[in-house]
């Protein structure tokens, strides 16, 4: 019986075998080798066919590449030296991007053209032509004869035909739309009155920097190392049609040029440091008995990511044979303070396995950390593409692979931003802060910002987007979320009398009827949350818990940092009404779990790397942050100032009145502390204990307030003194004053 149970044991085996028995193919070595003997060839081919070197087996293998392509033999033997190139790029450089259009239109092209050639001159003797060694061969014969064997010699030659310029299109990238655009400019000539003509919609910053000097050339000698190169194209053309615009509609400024932007340097690892460094994780691993390969290598601003696939070991299995056994991808994962140890970094993730692809990720933090700048992702076509579509796009930064990365304010609908002090947080918000004020005009986006640390946001007032000034006073911040909350509520109402569903509904059914009634976008920016759980936490949580659950529909939009991100700050409640996130670098797992629900954070570098985990994705991805300077800052601020000089924006939080809205429902600490005295003493005619934390919840007030309540009624006689820490106070019975004509009945 034993005997009989080793056969259904070994039986399904030899999978593993059978792969390692093949595995020197995908070895490096092989495959590089493979390379230099293609480039051989191609480089011997071409010889021996332009006559400069001969030989038996170079004449018929000449013979062959005629006999079968023709004419075509040149190009094939330059694709055969391309492709070695191509495999020895993959594996001393980068992994090769793959255009698969160009490559279809390439081999449609050659094929094309092959079979047009026995079409057009080998219709008496194909035989001949194919012994030419200059025809199309004998793929061109078979293309040829077979499609004028089954629909004719001239449905066959269009059809070839057609095969041609569809590839030729595919492999140049061109299109319809290219290609009639080419000839209507052919047929009008040269218009130098086309560019000043600008589309209605708020275009994003890309396309917009051409009309500065049409709409607003006065300032060009203030802004002269900036706008400058762009004044001289459109000179000349922008008077004709200045008298119509004005006409036409109402004046809009320009949006701001991405020359106001620094732009970048690219610092990554050499070809030497990521073999070497590949060299390490191969043989740090292979000293714990875990084989694997280096197969790609993706390098990024502060980060290189090496994408190693597990081998085979070779284990003895019960009845004492060995068998080969794939390498867990958990083993590779526990070893990483051991790899970190080997290659000398200060911190290691494994990424095991990087979504998307099967292969376990290693990010080795490069010696030189790459400055991504905001210029350099506004300008990639990730952020054009994303701009054109929706007017709250966010450049956030570059990945692992050095590929920029935006998103979409407006689908988040809200931001949640945590890290240590000094791991970028700050530098973020201004970033994307920046990013919406060169993209936006202000008639079109409005910014409300709360910094209680006093240092970064204020470097935007003056801003016409700006609504008010940046607040930093903590007693007036309640205030000011209030007036979001009411806004909110206002625009709902609005909404409603005009039967639309959001506001890009709304704002199209009023700009018939009244263009200037358009409502804005509203973004919210926090600095520091934890100042303001501080200070009033259930006030701060239920209101922007109430603007996070609601206003997306009405164009209010949050984004919210903290340095702390603990339970008693980012609650529950909170984190459910944001589902996108940005963690920077944390101080503990425990952190990391409470921003992301997984751990992470804990490994990053700081100064920007960030992990950033969308609204709809399960996985975070890894990011090196935008960063902008003050300097930058400062230009796109006197930009706008330069173009709207008259402009104001009041805060029109100013107005409320102390005691807030009856539509919000909430005190603040500015209330009348007389009318809060009388709700209390209201409140104690019908207890017989009370304490701060009861008056707090009642009053909707916060902590001190209630403190101060209570220090009042106890001078008043009314409730007795402190027994025991956070035990109720006793109330005393008695008369019950009036204050200022009666309390509250």
């Amino acid at each position: 019986m034993s005997r009989r149970r080793k056969f259904p044991t070994q039986k399904p085996k030899p999978g593993p075998q059978a792969q390692t028995r093949w595995a020197w193919l995908a070895a490096p070595w092989f495959q590089q080798i493979l390379a230099v003997l293609l480039i051989l060839l191609s480089i011997l081919t071409f010889l021996t066919l332009f006559g400069v070197t001969s030989g038996h087996l170079l004449n018929a293998w000449i013979r062959l590449l005629q006999f079968l392509f023709g004419w075509g033999a040149i190009p094939v033997t330059f694709a055969i030296g391309w492709g070695g190139v191509l495999i020895l790029q993959h594996h001393l450089d980068r992994p090769v991007a793959w255009r698969w259009r160009s490559v279809v239109g390439a081999e449609l092209l050659f094929f094309g053209l092959l079979g047009l050639t026995h079409l057009l001159l080998g219709q008496r003797d194909p035989l001949a032509l194919i012994r030419s060694g200059w025809g199309g061969g004998v793929v061109g014969w078979a293309l040829a004869y077979t499609l004028s064997l089954y629909v004719g010699s001239a449905v066959a030659g269009l059809i070839l035909a057609l095969a041609t310029l569809l590839g030729l299109g595919l492999a140049l990238g061109w299109t319809l739309e290219d290609v009639r655009e080419w000839i209507r400019e052919r047929r009008a000539g040269p218009a130098p009155s086309l560019p000043p003509a600008q589309p209605s919609r708020p275009a994003p910053s890309i396309v917009a920097p051409p009309t500065v000097p049409q709409e607003k050339p006065e300032p060009a000698p203030e802004e002269q190392p900036v706008p400058a190169p762009r004044l001289r194209p459109t000179r000349a053309a922008a008077p004709s049609p200045a008298p119509a615009a004005p006409a036409a509609r109402p004046h809009r400024p320009a949006l701001p040029p991405l020359d106001l932007l620094e732009e970048g340097e690219e610092i990554g690892l050499s070809d030497e440091e990521i073999r070497r460094k590949s060299r390490i994780i191969v043989e740090t691993l292979a000293q714990f008995g875990l084989p694997v390969e280096v197969v790609e290598v993706r390098r990024g601003p502060a980060v290189t990511q090496f994408g190693i696939a597990p081998g085979f070991t070779e284990r003895a299995g019960p009845d004492g044979q060995r068998r080969a056994h794939k390498v867990r991808v958990a083993q590779i994962a526990a070893l990483a303070d051991d790899l970190a140890l080997a290659l000398a970094a200060p911190s290691l993730r494994v990424e095991a396995p990087v979504p998307g692809r099967s292969v376990v990720g290693i990010e080795v933090p490069n010696e030189r950390i790459s400055v991504v700048t905001l210029r350099a992702v506004m300008e990639s076509e990730a952020f054009r593409s994303l701009a054109a579509r929706s007017p709250l796009a966010i450049a956030l930064g570059e990945d692992v692979a050095g590929t920029p990365v935006a998103a979409d304010l407006a689908s988040m609908p809200h931001l949640l931003i945590a890290g240590t002090t000094g791991s970028g947080k700050s530098v973020c918000i201004k970033a994307l802060a920046t990013c919406l004020a060169m993209t936006n005009r202000p008639e079109d986006l409005r910014f409300v910002m709360i910094d209680p640390k006093m240092v970064e946001l204020v470097r935007f007032n003056g801003l016409p987007h700006l609504l008010g000034h940046t607040e930093v006073e903590l007693e007036r911040i309640s205030r000011v979320l209030r007036w979001v909350a009411h806004e909110m509520d206002e625009r709902y109402r609005k909404f409603a009398a005009a039967g639309a569903r959001h506001i890009d509904d709304y704002n199209a059914r009023i700009a018939r009827s009244d263009p200037q009634a358009r409502l804005p976008r509203i973004v919210v920016l926090i600095d520091e949350l934890a100042d303001l759980m501080m200070l009033a936490p259930e006030e701060t949580e239920r209101t922007i818990c109430r603007i996070a659950q609601m206003a997306r529909a009405t164009g209010i939009h949050l984004v919210v940092a903290t340095q702390r991100p603990s339970v008693d700050v980012v609650t529950g409640l909170i984190k459910a009404n944001f589902p996108a996130r940005i963690s920077f670098a944390t101080a503990s797992q425990v952190d990391s779990r409470v921003i992301l629900d997984m751990p992470g954070a804990e490994t990053l570098l700081g100064r920007g790397d960030m992990l950033y985990l969308a609204a709809d994705a399960g996985h975070p991805i890894r990011l090196q942050g935008c960063y902008v300077s003050e300097p930058e800052i400062e230009r796109v601020v006197d930009f706008w100032r330069n173009q709207l000089p008259d402009w104001s924006s009041e805060a029109p939080w100013e107005s409320m009145m102390p005691a807030g809205n009856g539509s919000i429902g909430f005190f603040s600490e500015a209330d009348d502390e007389e009318e809060l005295l009388r709700r209390a003493i209201e409140i104690l005619r019908h207890r017989e204990t009370i304490s701060a934390s009861y008056l707090q919840r009642r009053l909707r007030i916060a902590y001190p307030t209630a403190a101060r309540l209570m220090e009042r009624l106890e001078e008043m006689g009314l409730v007795g003194p402190q027994e025991a820490a956070g035990r109720p106070r006793r109330v005393i019975g008695g008369d019950w004053p009036e204050l200022n004509g009666g309390g509250e009945r």
